[in-house]
């Protein structure tokens, strides 16, 4: 993990993610605490990492996501030097 998150402490907040059981309760407790724009961002980025995951181009994942070449290029660094969090989920998760 990166020690910048380690410094955070961030222990509870994964812990409460974890006793998550259901969609439903993820929706209300992502709901309680993230604003609109913060779930559609990282809901953005999580389909970008797929995407690129899946091996496609640049103007395809614009095209499908709106996210811009910035963001594009962020997520592959993490997909690329990153800790394997993506792939781990990717691995784990079938897409819809």
């Amino acid at each position: 993990m990166n020690t910048k998150l380690k410094q955070l402490d961030l222990d509870f907040l994964f812990e409460s993610i974890l006793s998550l059981q259901t969609k439903g309760e993820c929706h209300a407790f992502f709901d309680d605490l993230c604003t609109v724009p913060e779930l559609k961002a990282l809901s953005q980025r999580l389909q970008v990492a797929r995407m690129l995951y899946d091996q496609k181009v640049y103007s395809d994942i614009v095209a499908r996501t709106g996210a811009s070449t910035a963001t594009i290029s962020r997520v592959n660094r993490s997909l690329s030097y990153g800790s394997d969090g993506y792939k781990i989920v990717f691995e784990r998760v079938e897409p819809n």
